[in-house]
């Protein structure tokens, strides 16, 4: 990738020009930037006209840690407006959230669970 590609949040011009560089650029930026899983990504690529074995490339570098990071940091962020709304309730819409950037119901679920239960822990000082 190119240093002016890497300093940039935004893809390089069109997948025309170099579709691999742009499926880098493209699942970094969207990734980082948004959340967005690598189900979400391929849509997205897709409708670009990256060739699905070029797609492929650029998500396979998207590990699974990557991810569930990334869905961990989007379900914190949304935790802070739904302190007023019940558990079952704060579920729904998270794991809502989180399937509608295109992630596993099962990831949605775990990571949810994980985030609200880490809500109900005291935290000790020491």
């Amino acid at each position: 990738m190119s240093r002016s590609a890497s300093t940039t949040s935004e893809p390089p011009a069109g997948p025309d020009a170099d579709p691999r560089a742009f499926a880098r650029a493209w699942v970094e930026s969207r990734q980082a930037g948004r959340g967005l899983a690598p189900r979400a990504l391929a849509q997205e690529l897709r409708r670009k006209g990256v060739p699905d074995d070029v797609a492929r490339d650029a998500l396979d570098r998207v590990s699974a840690e990557d991810q569930e990071a990334a869905a961990r940091a989007l379900v914190r962020r949304r935790l802070r407006s739904l302190q007023r709304v019940d558990r079952t309730t704060a579920t729904r819409r998270l794991v809502g959230m989180l399937g509608r950037k295109g992630y596993s119901t099962s990831l949605a679920y775990s990571v949810v669970a994980s985030e609200l239960g880490a809500l109900d822990e005291p935290e000790e000082f020491e």
